[in-house]
């Protein structure tokens, strides 16, 4: 049974998304971004160097052929140690307000120091990762000749997060129909669009990134059954137990499996959890379908920059 503070939830909600929230945004055709600290980052995304055994890279949990993310519930580190929670996609992450589902980092290059020491994933100290680097001729050059003081955790964490800022896919065909083409999605998806207005889901998935721009707790209208606490491992305060960042829905399509916890095995899936647990409001199974014709239109061109991998 509902409470009274779940049933004026969404009305509240819907307020004030009509008073301040942001309508969805195409994403820009560029970044501006440092070439050569990209090229370098680059460099860094695909080497095992960082890891612990020299078997992990960025790369190995956000395949950039594949929609960023690694299609697996959760990721495999060092060891073959698996992690507790479900990769996000790199593209786009720059337009995250936060990073990390539980949003503890505040930028990319606050993010980079966690999955490298993370005993799950590379399980390799910054300091370690700094003296490897240096053993390598080849780096020792590179970063001497962008950064004054050479080869330092931060400019690692620099130059790492400098590529992963270039790393955004423009031109869906959604963002295409921003602009005025209204030919570039199918009638279907307008229709899916239109059902994502008015079922609520837009006040959570807004703005540039269709989401990454505020937390909300997961499972507002029935209880989601998660293991993972959410926002509250960070803040220790009750009300952010089973509070996340809203992902983004940017190329949600080829980023299966969904949820912090991987629960969601496709977009049908997850549409229908989202109506359950976060709207609390039954959606047709063609409804279903014309939200999942939309999600599917929410899909970028992979950047030129990692169309030929190094």
């Amino acid at each position: 049974m509902t409470s009274m503070s779940e049933k004026l939830f969404l009305p509240m909600l819907l307020l004030g998304s009509i008073l301040f929230g942001a309508p969805i945004k195409p994403i820009p055709e560029s970044m501006k971004t440092d070439h050569e600290k990209v090229v370098l980052g680059k460099q860094l995304f695909f080497d095992p160097i960082l890891s612990k055994d020299g078997t992990v890279s960025c790369a190995s949990c956000h395949d950039l052929q594949n929609g960023g993310d690694d299609g697996l519930k959760f990721s495999v580190g060092i060891a073959q140690h698996k992690g507790g929670i479900n990769a996000p996609t790199v593209y786009n992450a720059v337009f995250n307000f936060r990073q990390f589902w539980n949003g503890r980092a505040k930028d990319l290059k606050e993010q980079v120091f966690s999955p490298i020491e993370n005993p799950l994933e590379m399980g390799q100290s910054m300091e370690s990762t700094v003296e490897a680097l240096k053993k390598n001729t080849l780096y020792v050059q590179e970063f001497k000749t962008i950064y004054r003081d050479g080869i330092t955790k931060n400019n690692v964490a620099d130059a790492i997060a400098e590529f992963e800022k270039a790393l955004i896919t423009p031109d869906a065909p959604f963002d295409k129909y921003l602009k005025g083409n209204k030919n570039a999605i199918s009638q279907q998806a307008k229709q899916g669009y239109r059902l994502f207005e008015s079922k609520g889901c837009i006040l959570c998935h807004n703005g540039i990134n269709v989401g990454g721009n505020f937390y909300n707790k997961f499972g507002i209208f029935k209880d989601a059954n998660s293991s993972n606490p959410g926002r509250y491992s960070i803040t220790h305060r009750e009300e952010d137990r089973f509070v996340f960042k809203v992902p983004s829905l940017r190329n949600v399509a080829l980023t299966a499996p969904y949820m912090h916890d991987g629960r969601a095995k496709t977009l049908t899936d997850a549409v229908e959890i989202m109506t359950e647990h976060q709207l609390g409001r039954y959606m047709s199974p063609e409804e279903i379908e014309n939200i999942v014709a939309f999600l599917k239109s929410l899909t970028g061109n992979i950047p030129k920059i990692v169309r030929v991998q190094p």
